[in-house]
């Protein structure tokens, strides 16, 4: 019987990544679990199906349950002291390092990249200044330290024999780091989860984990100068206070905070458009949105251009703007009053079904079984 392994960065929250590895779980239930942490609470669990995940010595490590980032340069030592040496065929779904364990030259590597690590490569710059690590005797260490890491990644590229990544955009960054093709596998979301509904009110929606590069602040600011829009705002994070400020005293815009899925989903479904303004490897949140037959108005860039169809394509089901200002955003909200009546709720809801669960089984499992014949 042949043996897998299943390697995850780290199990701290229940989000996109871990949507694709309860699908891997799924169509590998005999495959052992392998993870650098694991912290996930209880009550997010379920998709584990009962496994307990071998973990790695972060596990132990002072503070890491709350700070397990801080402990990225030893990310790198600690993915590859796990002997995978007994399985014929690893999987691993890698944002950072798990695809960096070792494999033997009669063992099949497979790795589904979410992206290249963004802060040690084209995000460097970003994250080092979000994390007030820009300058002085610490920013240069954490330079040297990423620098470091930038070397590792390359070289544990060699030991993937077939890099598969979640959009055709993390397809070029794949290519641009490591010099690799990419096979396109989209993510697999829960598109049956959404009910569809064409009917709509009058509100806009954004969703999102409130952090900086999200953009909700833009999304806030633009709909702040629109007094004659209602925005609602869903989600929590570190951005909540500087959020708040700016739709302090804007009776349009509505604050829930963290609203339970599937709160959240019936809120998707009455909406007028799902408001994006983030650069996405992928986006989950914008093709849950068009499962509900809800039209999107995004960024133009990343994940998006995949699965948003702007105004010039044949079934259109949505607007882009191509800056990340509220001024963008505000001329798209107009454009879309003015042009949207052209999106049809049916065809956001069929674009959606393009990223079904049922889709990422078939489209991966092709690929592992395309392995396995030239092996």
């Amino acid at each position: 019987m042949k043996r897998i392994a299943l390697v995850h960065d780290w199990l701290t929250v229940y989000a996109g990544a871990e949507r694709l590895l309860e699908q891997l779980l799924r169509l590998y239930p005999e495959a052992d679990l392998y993870a650098v942490c694991d912290f996930l609470p209880e009550a997010e669990r379920g998709f584990l199906g009962g496994r307990k995940p071998e973990t790695t010595f972060i596990q132990h490590l002072p503070g890491a349950r709350r700070h397990y980032r801080r402990y990225l340069p030893l990310m790198p030592l600690a993915v590859e002291q796990f002997d995978l040496s007994a399985y014929d065929l690893v999987i691993s779904s890698s944002h950072a390092v798990a695809k960096g364990v070792l494999t033997g030259p009669d063992q099949v590597h497979v790795s589904y990249v979410h992206s290249p690590i963004r802060y040690a490569w084209d995000l460097q710059h970003q994250y080092l200044r979000e994390s007030g690590l820009d300058r002085g005797v610490k920013g240069w260490l954490a330079r040297y330290l990423l620098h470091r890491l930038r070397l590792w990644d390359v070289r544990t590229a060699n030991g993937v024999d077939r890099f598969v990544a979640n959009s055709r955009f993390i397809a070029r960054r794949i290519h641009k780091t490591y010099r690799r093709e990419a096979e396109v596998v989209y993510p697999p979301v829960d598109v049956a989860r959404f009910a569809f509904q064409a009917d709509k009110d009058a509100y806009y929606l954004t969703a999102s984990r409130l952090v900086p590069y999200k953009g909700i602040n833009l999304i806030v600011e633009a709909f702040a100068r629109m007094p004659d829009k209602r925005l609602l705002v869903a989600g929590d994070g570190p951005e909540r206070a500087k959020i708040e400020r700016l739709a302090a005293g804007r009776p349009n815009i509505e604050l829930r905070g963290h609203v339970p899925s599937e709160e959240l989903a019936g809120l998707m479904a009455r909406a007028r458009a799902f408001v994006f303004a983030a650069e996405e490897d992928f986006g989950i949140a914008p093709v849950e949105a068009q499962a509900c037959g809800t039209p999107v108005i995004a960024y133009g860039r990343g994940g998006a251009l995949e699965t948003v169809c702007g105004l010039d394509a044949e079934a259109p089901t949505g607007v882009f703007f191509d800056a990340q200002t509220p001024q963008a955003i505000i001329a798209a909200v107009g454009r879309f009053e003015r042009e949207g009546a052209v999106i049809r709720p049916e065809d956001c809801r069929r674009n959606a079904e393009r990223f079904s669960t049922q889709r990422f089984r078939e489209a991966f499992t092709r690929v592992v079984a395309s392995l396995e014949t030239a092996s």
